[in-house]
């Protein structure tokens, strides 16, 4: 199993940044080749992906711990994927979002293709600093005003 961990730093409270993990409809405006996303049932999701030009449905399941501030998924199928968002008060107004991300090598090239050993890590290194960025973009374009509903 190998694991990759990364973070970023939000401009927006713990509880604008928690909402916006659980808005799963929005996944495709910032998680790459997530091309629609959505909920059933408490703690699923269906997100299909675009893989290798071929659109693909993954089951995930969802489950929150650690009073707002911590949330796990994994997929429900081959892919073997499971991962942490863990979101950190730095103070009132801004969060450090810490995603440990942990994947068998091996299937991912299977189930997604791509490089193999060095190169794969890195490409998915990448992809998930990537994401994380347009995440930032994200919650902090939408946070509401103060002042503001």
């Amino acid at each position: 199993m190998s694991t990759l961990e990364e973070q970023i730093d939000v401009e927006v409270p713990v509880q604008v940044a928690w909402e916006q993990l659980h808005r799963i409809d929005q996944y495709p405006r910032f998680v790459d080749g997530v091309l629609h996303a959505h909920a059933h049932g408490t703690h699923r999701a269906c997100l299909d992906i675009e893989v290798n030009g071929q659109e693909r449905a993954f089951e995930t399941a969802i489950n929150d711990r650690g009073g707002n501030q911590v949330m796990t998924w994994q997929t429900l199928d081959d892919a073997h994927l499971r991962g942490t968002f863990a979101l950190l008060p730095l103070d009132t107004g801004a969060t450090r979002v810490q995603l440990r991300v942990e994947y068998e090598p091996e299937v991912v090239t299977e189930v997604y293709g791509g490089p193999h050993g060095f190169a794969q890590s890195g490409a998915i290194e990448r992809a998930v600093r990537e994401d994380l960025a347009q995440f930032k973009r994200l919650v902090e374009e939408e946070r509401p005003l103060p002042g503001g509903p």
